[in-house]
């Protein structure tokens, strides 16, 4: 059963990396049993000296300061649980040109509701798939569309995501949930509080997470939405009129259908139809690339 102080030792690891090299510092100036700030000033920072006396990883000696329990100490930095995974540097921070995504992503989704918007989003994308549709069945469009978006957000994910430092995260992140589940389990009431102190230092891990999955997101959205926004005002949904004559599709199960037939609850043909193939696509799209779209 791991001491107090190792587990002390181990949370100020695991909280902060930085914290190994000054610990390991440490140990190897006591060389003789004691350890003064001025012989250890060029390694460590002041806060990390802190921060080690603060946890009762040194206390009083002599002339100076000692380890508390150095076998506890070295016991700590050699467990393999210490180990963690280290999430290096701040997350990506947003460019202008993010914001701005945003902002019009926002926009677009108004058109969903409010017709002049959605009449102006779907005249301008039908300069682009208007000579497509008029040469090719609606079905075959909408497949077009679904090949794009798979292609798009694949590319846009890899490279706006960093899945090292996704996965760094959640690897900390399950760490501490190991250890409090632990440390629950044997009733270590001293562990549990600074589980709970890491916990809370992680939050801006969790944020960081958050904003490493939405910005992709963002772009992916911003290329979609108008697209979708498209089909919407080319088939003419809740009573509005179509902008075109569309010929009836064949779904399974389903049968012959018309575009704007509600086949799954309240969803319509089209909707189903683009799902469908945007899954098969975007699968086929990774696959071909070899993309890894979630971290390990």
């Amino acid at each position: 059963m791991s001491t107090p102080i190792q587990r002390r030792v181990e949370s100020l690891v695991s909280s902060d990396p930085g914290m190994r090299d000054a610990v390991q510092t440490v140990l190897d100036t006591a060389v003789d049993g004691e350890v003064q700030w001025v012989e250890v000033r060029d390694d460590i920072s002041s806060g990390q000296w802190g921060r080690l006396i603060e946890q009762g990883v040194l206390e009083d000696g002599e002339t100076g300061f000692e380890l508390a329990d150095r076998d506890a100490v070295e016991e700590a930095l050699s467990d393999d649980d210490s180990d963690v995974a280290e999430v290096e540097g701040d997350a990506a921070s947003w460019t202008i040109y993010d914001k701005g995504a945003a902002l019009a992503t926002g926009g677009f989704f108004i058109g969903y509701t409010y017709a002049p918007v959605r009449d102006l989003v779907g005249g301008a994308v039908d300069t682009v798939l208007g000579p497509l549709q008029a040469a090719v069945p609606f079905y075959a469009v909408v497949m077009v569309i679904a090949v794009f978006t798979g292609l798009y957000s694949t590319l846009l994910r890899a490279n706006l995501m960093d899945m090292d430092r996704m996965s760094a995260y959640q690897e900390r992140m399950q760490e501490i949930q190991d250890r409090r589940k632990a440390a629950k389990e044997r009733g270590d009431d001293e562990a549990l509080q600074q589980i709970q102190e890491e916990q809370m230092d992680a939050m801006g891990d969790q944020l960081g997470m958050f904003k490493e999955q939405f910005r992709p997101m963002v772009w992916i959205m911003f290329l979609t939405i108008p697209a979708f926004l498209w089909m919407y005002w080319k088939v003419g949904i809740r009573g509005a009129a179509s902008h075109g004559e569309f010929s009836q599709i064949v779904l399974p199960l389903v049968g012959e259908v018309t575009w704007t037939a509600a086949v799954v609850g309240p969803i319509q043909t089209w909707i189903v139809w683009y799902f469908l193939c945007s899954m098969a696509f975007t699968q086929l799209v990774q696959k071909g690339l070899n993309v890894k779209m979630s971290p390990t």
